[in-house]
């Protein structure tokens, strides 16, 4: 009884040293191509706008050397650096991964095999949602 109380121990010490999301992995998972699908108002301008409502669709591309490229009904309307890092949520204070570009910075709120959701990281608080 006492070994396995001890494995259990030892093997609990382990897991809980084990960073469960880290920076590197979200920029390792975000690049791809993602298609927007459509971006929600926060709480000060309430709306919901999709390609079919605003009128165009929309791209990006997050490459390897950290780049991001923009497309507007697939044609390149911009090419820039972008940045990950840990940071502060406007909202909750708490710590988030960050996505820098294009001049404003984002929290990563959902980033899978299938979907990005990022919430600009200011009091405006626009969710845009994005799929591969």
């Amino acid at each position: 009884m006492k070994k396995l109380f001890l494995s259990f121990i030892i093997c609990f010490l382990f897991t809980s040293m084990i960073s469960v999301n880290t920076s590197t992995e979200a920029a390792g998972s975000i690049i791809n191509t993602w298609t927007w699908e459509k971006s929600i108002g926060g709480s000060n301008n309430p709306y919901v706008a999709t390609p079919k409502t605003i009128g165009f669709t929309k791209k990006i591309i997050f490459t390897q050397d950290g780049r991001v490229i923009t497309y507007k009904n697939n044609v390149e309307i911009r090419n820039s650096a972008y940045q990950i890092e840990k940071g502060k949520g406007y909202f909750d204070q708490s710590e988030h991964d960050l996505i820098t570009f294009e001049g404003k910075t984002y929290i990563i709120e959902n980033l899978d095999n299938q979907n990005l959701t990022i919430v600009s990281n200011s009091q405006d608080g626009t969710r845009t949602i994005f799929k591969r």
